[in-house]
C-alpha cells in the first residue's frame, strides 16, 4: 500500500475519446481508488473489528463458528467475511504435561494473488483471464507460549502490528475446547466515546540513576530506574500513565543488610517519576533520598545504592526477594 511519507506524487487516471485502453489502465484506476480508501481508513479509524465477526464455541466443541463481519488491519485494508464460516479447533492433545494449549484465532487480509477466481472470460485473440476475484479473509490459529504471547516470532510481530486481527482466544485440550472461547482480546475499530484504560505490571530490569556531583566532578547515584513495557495495552498513542512500585519496603534478610553495609534491618523507599512515555512503554525513575542524618541509616542507607551500582545482579535479586515490581495504568483518550 502507498501511504504519505513514502509517496512523492499522486496521479489520477485520465481517458480521452478514441484512446486505446489496456488492462493495466483499468487496473491502475482500480488500485488508485482502493488505496485512497485504505488511506482514509488508516488515517481516521483504528485497526480492529468494525462490525460482526461474532465467534462462538463452547467447552467440548471441536469447531468454532464465525459470523460475517468487517474488520480493518493496520494498513486500512478491509477484511470482509460475507457468509458464516466454520473453523476446526487445532488438533492438539495437550502441552506435553497434560495441561492445556492456548491459541489466538486471528483474521487477516488476503492479497489478490491469494484469492480464488470467481469469474473468467475468453479474451479476443488471446487466452482467457480472470475478471472477478472472490473476497475472503484468511483465518489462522496462533499458538501461545507460557506468557500468552505467540510462539512464532513473525506471527507475534504481525499481531502486535495489527496486520492480523485477534478475534478470540481458545484453551484447547484433547483436540477440543477446554473452556468457552474468550473474546476479551478483541480490538474495536470504532472510536471509543470514553477513555480507554489498560493496566499491567513489570518486574526486574532495575538499574541505578546518577547525576553529576558538582563538588567532586564524579557521578552520584540518586535512585533506581527501570523501563516498563506496555505493549500488552496495545495503545495507539502515548496514554496518560500512572505507576507505582509495589513490594515490601522493609529489608530484614542478612543478605540485604550485608549488601547495604548496615547491621540492622532497613527501609528503602523514594519518589516515583515517569519519563519518555510512548505507546509501547515508559521509563520509571525512583529517586531515593539520602536520609542518613535524620534516620541514622535506618531509612535509605547510602550503602545500598553504591552496592547496587557495583553489583546490579545481586541488587535485583534482593529487590526481587521483597517482591518489588511496577504496577501501571494507562488512560488513552
Amino acid at each position: 500500500m502507498t501511504i504519505f511519507g513514502s509517496t512523492q506524487f499522486l496521479e489520477r487516471q485520465q481517458f480521452f475519446n478514441g484512446e486505446r485502453l489496456f488492462a493495466s489502465d483499468l487496473q491502475t484506476l482500480e488500485s488508485f481508488n482502493r488505496e485512497m480508501r485504505w488511506l482514509h481508513n488508516q488515517s481516521l479509524h483504528k485497526p480492529g473489528v468494525g462490525n460482526g465477526y461474532g465467534v462462538s464455541g463452547n467447552k467440548g466443541d471441536r469447531m468454532v463458528t464465525i459470523q460475517p463481519g468487517y474488520a480493518l488491519d493496520a494498513c486500512g485494508r478491509e477484511i470482509v467475511l460475507t457468509v458464516q464460516h466454520v473453523e476446526p479447533v487445532p488438533p492438539v492433545a495437550n502441552d506435553g504435561n497434560g495441561g492445556s494449549v492456548y491459541y489466538d484465532l486471528t483474521v487477516s487480509y488476503r492479497t489478490d494473488a491469494d484469492l480464488v477466481e470467481s469469474e473468467t472470460r475468453q479474451g479476443i485473440c488471446s487466452q482467457a483471464g480472470a475478471v472477478a476475484l472472490r473476497e475472503a479473509p484468511n483465518f489462522c490459529w496462533i499458538q501461545l507460549g507460557a506468557n500468552l504471547q505467540p510462539l512464532d516470532a513473525q506471527l507475534k510481530v504481525e499481531v502486535q502490528s495489527n496486520m492480523r486481527i485477534v478475534l478470540a482466544r481458545a484453551e484447547v485440550r484433547n483436540c477440543q475446547l477446554y473452556q468457552p472461547l474468550s473474546v476479551a482480546q478483541r480490538r474495536d475499530a470504532r472510536q471509543h466515546t470514553q477513555p480507554r484504560i489498560e493496566c499491567g505490571g513489570a518486574t526486574g530490569g532495575w538499574s541505578t540513576l546518577s547525576v553529576m556531583n558538582s563538588q567532586t566532578g564524579g557521578q552520584m547515584v540518586i535512585g533506581l530506574g527501570t523501563h516498563v513495557d506496555t505493549t500488552s495495552g496495545q495503545f495507539q498513542m502515548p496514554p496518560a500513565y500512572s505507576a507505582h512500585v509495589v513490594g515490601d519496603r522493609e529489608f530484614t534478610s542478612q543478605e540485604a543488610m550485608t549488601f547495604a553495609a548496615v547491621q540492622n534491618p532497613f527501609v528503602l523507599d523514594g519518589y516515583v517519576n515517569i519519563m519518555n512515555p510512548t505507546a509501547d512503554g515508559f521509563d520509571l525513575q525512583m529517586f531515593i533520598p539520602d536520609l542518613t542524618d535524620e534516620t541514622d541509616g535506618v531509612v535509605n542507607p547510602p550503602g545500598f545504592l553504591s552496592s547496587f551500582q557495583e553489583n546490579a545482579v545481586e541488587g535485583i535479586k534482593i529487590l526481587g526477594a521483597n517482591n518489588w515490581n511496577v504496577v501501571w495504568m494507562g488512560v488513552e483518550s
